[in-house]
């Protein structure tokens, strides 16, 4: 199990990928690209829990158009560092029936947990699903899972911050941050 003290630890010596300022400005390029194609489709907007919290908050300002939101948990890591079988922990409480979905998550890494959860949305009855992801690692492993909108991409590696967490802390980091190769 984790410690405060090693997650303390961890943030001192990360790597900085992105400042506060550059989160946000990709933040404010994704509320204006959202903003463009989903602003007359009157969306369900469906936060991914628990990494999807800041960045479906920080975007609910920056996306001009009425919407309704809800959220869905779902979970491959439960706190360790590498993906396992998706849980569910709950589905949207509300009826996606005919409606457009915008799915909002933290990171795409390999695509799984946003795959199974777009596919979930269709078979309840979305008409169309999006996803929006702040963070997308840049390597082969994917799923052919793309998100429609993308705020940063980062290098393969462990990252937290801006809802991405290490091993349940430092989702709260003021920016983008990875662990460091240099222990």
């Amino acid at each position: 199990m984790t410690t405060l003290a090693e997650a303390l630890a961890v943030f001192e010596k990360a790597d900085v990928l992105y400042t506060k300022p550059q989160v946000e400005d990709a933040l404010d390029n994704m509320g204006r690209e959202i903003t463009a194609a989903l602003g007359d489709k009157e969306p369900v907007v469906l936060c991914i829990m628990l990494g999807g919290l800041v960045p479906t908050g920080k975007l609910m300002d920056r996306l001009t158009f009425p919407l309704q939101l809800n959220y869905v948990h779902a979970t491959r890591y439960d706190g360790a560092t590498s993906g396992g079988e998706l849980r569910w922990v709950a589905k949207p409480e509300c009826s996606l029936q005919g409606r457009v979905v915008l799915l909002v998550d933290d990171i795409l890494d390999e695509g799984l947990t946003l795959a199974a959860i777009h596919q979930s949305c269709l078979a309840l009855g979305a008409s169309r699903v999006y996803s929006a992801v702040l963070v997308e690692k840049r390597h082969q492993r994917k799923n052919n899972y793309q998100a429609s909108f993308v705020g940063l991409q980062v290098e393969d590696r462990y990252v937290f911050g801006y809802g991405m967490d290490y091993k349940g802390y430092l989702r709260n980091a003021p920016g983008i941050y990875a662990v460091s190769e240099n222990g």
